[in-house]
Order: structure tokens, then C-alpha cells, then sequence
């Protein structure tokens, strides 16, 4: 079995790699029902305890379906540990987001509750109404920790000093794909600080996008060392689709991926998520291939005929909406 680490001050253990739901939603691989309770199941199986999902995804079922048989109200050591997140913005909304994730899952307790995608002000200020609502549900022990996903080191930077808020989620990856400041990119070194900060004020902290949407994947245990050595990183959440994937990914935490090891990414594709994209025009401007272009919705879409799976479109893009799977 693999070791747990504490998530900062709370009373959470989770495993060092831990399995994003988003990857088996509509909006990525779109997998029947079926199939991705089983995945969600086949990584429980292989000792994986850690699971994110959020209201957007609209990944809810799965988790409904892969937990059924288990006993969510057992101590948080005996079963699986669920982060969810919404962009909500007002009490009111975020109080049905947590009713949605309570009756969607048939959770009594959500583990992990996060303000989804905090960017740089004045987005922490107009979402007070929601944060003030999951401060209150800590407070009733309907929701155990909270805290906030980001793609921005001025947030992550800013959390540290929210005595309230327990968890700090961050996009790091070691090329900075995705990594915000501001109004304009953030370095890897510089969200790396922010989270260290974060560890060292006790604040539970896990990662994303280590493998920047799918980007670095070539550089599988390259990606991996690099965000756990960033002190306090309690776990890496990552994407999976295939029992491959997972099998992978509990070797390299237990320790016995050889150091060589890379995936065969051959089959992968570029995508734009139409949730995250901006329609900003940087992609286009980039893909020497012109593979990419605006749809009638005003949003970047591929051309696959025309793709080259290059990449070097990812790092130009400021809300990490450029994804590989």
C-alpha cells in the first residue's frame, strides 16, 4: 500500500498521487458511465484514496457510482478522501453547489471544498458571498477543509495569509505552462515559492497540471520529480483515462517506474477545452501548421488533419485551455 501524507493542518491523509475525474468527463474522453466508475474503481483498488472533481465538470455520477459500495461516512482513514470545487461567486449559489454535491454523490461530509479557479483580483473579492458560505458549512461540519484551486502565484501568494482558508490547490508544472500573474504569465519558480509558503503557514497543499495538460507527459518522472520536490506538496493530482495510466502512476509512488520510463504519447491529440478558452487569438497566431482556428463561437478549435501535435501552441496560451489526451 502507498504511504499517505497529511494535508497540512487538517485531519486528511491522502496518497502522494491522487486521480482528477475531469479526464473521464464530457468535456475530455466523454466515457460512459460504466466505464468510468470502474477506472475510479480500479485506482481505489490500486490504493489511490484521493479523488478531485468540481460542479463544472459534471463528473458527480461516476463518483456516485464507484462509491456506492462503500461506506463514505467511515472514518476518512478507512475510505476514499473527495475534493470538489465551484466557480460560484454569491452565498446563495455556492449553498446549491453544495446541496448539488451532497445529493449527487449521496455524501453526508464533502472532505475538500474549494473556490474553483480564483484569478487575480478582483475575482477574491466578488467571491466572498461563496467563500463566507463554505467558511459556514466548515463551521457546521458539512464540508471538513476549504480553500481554493488557482492557476495564479498572486493567489497563491495571497492564501497564505487567509487564516481560514486550510487548502491551497496551485497549477505547477516545471515549463510554466499555464502559470499566471497578474494580467499577464508567472513562472514555475515563483508559484513554487507561494506554495512553500502555503506548506510552511500549515495549509494542505496538492498540485495540478504537472504534466501541463498533457504537455510534458513525454517527460513523465521529469514532470513528476519536479513538483514533489517543491516542499509541502502532499499529493499531485493527475488526469487518467486507461487502468494503464493508473498503474503507471502508482508505480512511480511506490517507487518502482524505472527512471527511463516514457509513455507512448503517440496517440494523443490536441484539444482546445471550450470552458477555458478566451478566444484571445494567441494559438492561432502561434500554430506554424494553421491548424487552429476561431469557430463560430468565437473560440480556438483544431484542425486535426492539419496538427503536427507539436505543442507549441500550450505555452502561449494564458488560461491553460490547450490540453493533450
Amino acid at each position: 500500500m502507498m504511504k499517505k501524507n497529511k494535508l497540512g493542518n487538517t485531519d486528511l491523509y491522502v496518497t502522494p498521487v491522487s486521480f482528477g475525474v475531469l479526464t473521464i468527463g464530457n468535456t475530455q474522453l466523454d466515457l460512459p458511465l460504466e466505464d468510468g466508475a470502474r477506472l475510479i474503481s480500479y485506482a481505489l483498488s490500486k490504493g489511490i484514496n484521493f479523488f478531485d472533481t468540481a460542479q463544472y465538470y459534471e463528473t458527480y455520477p461516476y463518483l456516485k457510482e464507484a462509491l456506492k459500495d462503500i461506506d463514505m461516512s467511515a472514518d476518512t482513514a478507512k475510505r476514499p478522501i473527495i475534493c470538489t470545487k465551484s466557480l460560484c461567486l454569491s452565498y446563495e449559489e455556492m449553498e446549491e453547489a453544495i446541496e448539488e454535491a451532497l445529493r449527487d454523490m449521496e455524501l453526508s461530509v464533502i472532505d475538500i471544498f474549494l473556490l474553483h479557479e480564483v484569478r487575480q483580483d478582483p475575482d477574491w473579492q466578488m467571491r466572498q458571498g461563496a467563500w463566507q458560505c463554505l467558511i459556514d458549512y466548515k463551521a457546521k461540519g458539512v464540508i471538513t477543509a476549504i480553500g481554493v484551486s488557482t492557476h495564479h502565484v498572486d493567489v497563491a501568494e495571497k492564501m497564505a495569509d487567509i487564516p481560514e482558508c486550510d487548502i491551497l490547490f496551485p497549477l505547477i508544472n516545471f515549463a510554466g505552462l499555464g502559470i499566471r500573474k497578474g494580467d499577464g504569465p508567472g513562472t514555475c519558480e515563483e508559484m513554487a515559492a507561494a506554495m512553500e509558503k502555503n506548506a510552511r503557514k500549515g495549509k494542505g497543499v496538492f498540485a495540478m497540471k504537472a504534466f501541463g495538460g498533457g504537455n510534458l507527459t513525454g517527460d513523465y518522472i521529469k514532470a513528476l520529480d519536479y513538483v514533489f520536490s517543491i516542499e509541502g506538496v502532499a499529493s499531485v493530482m493527475v488526469g487518467m483515462g486507461k487502468e494503464e495510466e493508473v498503474d503507471r502512476l502508482v508505480e512511480y509512488a511506490q517507487g518502482t517506474l524505472s527512471k527511463d520510463y516514457q509513455p507512448d504519447i503517440s496517440h494523443k491529440k490536441i484539444h482546445i477545452d471550450p470552458g477555458d478558452c478566451e478566444g484571445c487569438g494567441i494559438c492561432i497566431e502561434r500554430c506554424t501548421s494553421k491548424a487552429i482556428f476561431r469557430n463560430d463561437r468565437g473560440i480556438a478549435e483544431v484542425d486535426h488533419s492539419l496538427c503536427l501535435t507539436c505543442g507549441y501552441c500550450a505555452p502561449v496560451c494564458p488560461v491553460r485551455a490547450i490540453i493533450m489526451y
